[in-house]
């Protein structure tokens, strides 16, 4: 039996896994996997997936994906994209004790040694975190917060988990971390222009535009393993959908379009430009059902108070419950007589929390008031 089944092997009979890995994003499309850190039964191995001896994940990634094992991360989301791709697994039982802090009244965005300190006074001097992963042999230093990172996930979540039991909380944990068991740093290249900046600016000729040049990018971007910033910045990127130009000399009249540019994507990029113009236009609210009108702000703004009182009485991070991107389509909506937007604010527990009061404080069956400088709920 390899080590790799072993460690495996024990994850079966313990029913835990902690685990972690550090990367290298810099320089490249999608980050390089560098080492990842796995405790079990309070052994810590460290893999070394540069290694040409370390031999097939496979038995690693099927514990990942078994539902009877629990995976134990913190602040996971990257570390399970990264996962997914790397070992072709799944997730399909996560607990990240950053998403438990939110609900075990401490920051939604806890770090894991503040965390440590404060939950199980534990001190950790972190040393070693933005050191190049990818350089060998690594230190000592790097092995040893390496170690340090997994070395008291269990302690951590056991804590955690009985101190959100007691509160009847841990089902709202397990539920928030199905999230993190869904990421991925795969990305459609038909669909990337829509998180373009300003993209709301352009018209829908100009987003057909953008759209193709988006996936240009991107796919040429995966294809030479480099950062899609460094094919074409977004700024340009989004003035060259706006000002279409048909050929080099007006496409070097675009900020960002240097001599480098020119050189080296110019012909790719006119071609975008033409596969743009002859595609259908984009509608500036397609995928956008829910624009905002000015008499929206304020209700917007009496959205959150309530989200913050519910948060704050049920000493949950708000950020956890809603943001500015949940309430507005709720808003909208409400003021349109449309049905309810599908939005994580009024889904599962956050909808038992705050999701049906505030449906009904927009259908003005509710309202706020202030008593001793804190918000109250009427109605």
């Amino acid at each position: 039996m390899s080590d790799l089944e072993q460690i495996a092997a024990r994850a079966r009979e313990t029913g835990r896994l902690g685990i972690d890995t550090e990367f290298l994003p810099e320089g490249r499309y999608r980050p390089l996997l560098c080492l990842v850190q796995i405790a079990v039964d309070g052994e810590i191995h460290l893999l070394d997936p540069l290694e040409a001896d370390l031999g097939d994940p496979a038995p690693l990634a099927a514990v990942l994906a078994d539902p009877e094992i629990e995976v134990v991360l913190h602040a996971g989301r990257q570390d399970v994209a990264i996962l997914r791709r790397a070992w072709q697994t799944t997730f399909t039982n996560v607990f990240d004790t950053q998403v438990a802090a939110g609900f075990a009244g401490f920051s939604a965005q806890a770090g894991y040694t503040g965390l440590l300190h404060d939950v199980l006074r534990i001190r950790l001097a972190k040393s070693a975190s933005f050191t190049r992963w990818d350089a060998r042999p690594l230190t000592p230093e790097q092995l040893r917060y390496a170690r340090e990172d997994v070395e008291h996930l269990d302690a951590l979540a056991d804590e955690l988990q009985r101190r959100l039991r007691d509160t009847g909380r841990l089902g709202w944990a397990r539920e928030e971390c199905r999230v993190i068991e869904e990421a991925t740093d795969e990305r459609d290249p038909d669909e990337v222009w829509r998180r373009l900046p300003r993209i709301s600016g352009l018209d829908s000729k100009e987003r057909a535009i953008a759209r193709e040049l988006a996936a240009w990018r991107e796919r040429t971007a995966a294809r030479e393993d480099r950062p899609v910033g460094s094919i074409v910045r977004d700024p340009t990127l989004v003035e060259l959908a706006k000002r279409g130009p048909r050929d080099q000399k007006q496409l070097g009249q675009i900020r960002g379009a240097g001599p480098d540019v020119l050189r080296r994507r110019a012909r790719d990029i006119l071609a975008a430009i033409e596969r743009g113009r002859g595609a259908e236009p984009i509608r500036p609210d397609e995928g956008e059902r829910y624009p905002t009108d000015p008499v929206d702000g304020p209700t917007i703004a009496l959205a959150e108070s309530l989200v913050r009182a519910r948060a704050q009485e049920a000493g949950l991070a708000y950020e956890l419950i809603a943001a500015r991107a949940d309430l507005t389509p709720i808003v909208v909506a409400a003021r349109r007589g449309q049905a309810e937007p599908d939005v994580r604010t009024l889904r599962g527990w956050r909808r038992e929390l705050v999701g049906e009061e505030l449906l009904e404080l927009l259908g003005g069956n509710r309202r706020l008031s202030v008593l001793n400088g804190r918000v109250q709920v009427v109605g």
